[in-house]
């Protein structure tokens, strides 16, 4: 139980993160070095987000 309430704690922070890197993103502008870089910031930021919810879902459905 502690577990699960610490993945949610941990989705929720990277949640936040991304929506703050997602206000303005317009995908990759090419030729920008900057814009590469938060377009990689973005997508690892998702991928953390959709990790928690898959453990989360499995341990929600072990607990059941």
């Amino acid at each position: 139980m502690e577990k699960l309430i610490a993945l949610k704690n941990e989705r929720e922070k990277y949640r936040e993160k991304l929506a703050q890197k997602m206000k303005g993103y317009r995908g990759v502008v090419h030729e920008s070095a900057a814009s590469e870089l938060r377009h990689s910031e973005v997508m690892v930021l998702r991928s953390m987000v959709a990790s928690l919810d898959r453990e989360i879902a499995a341990i929600e459905k072990a607990g059941k």
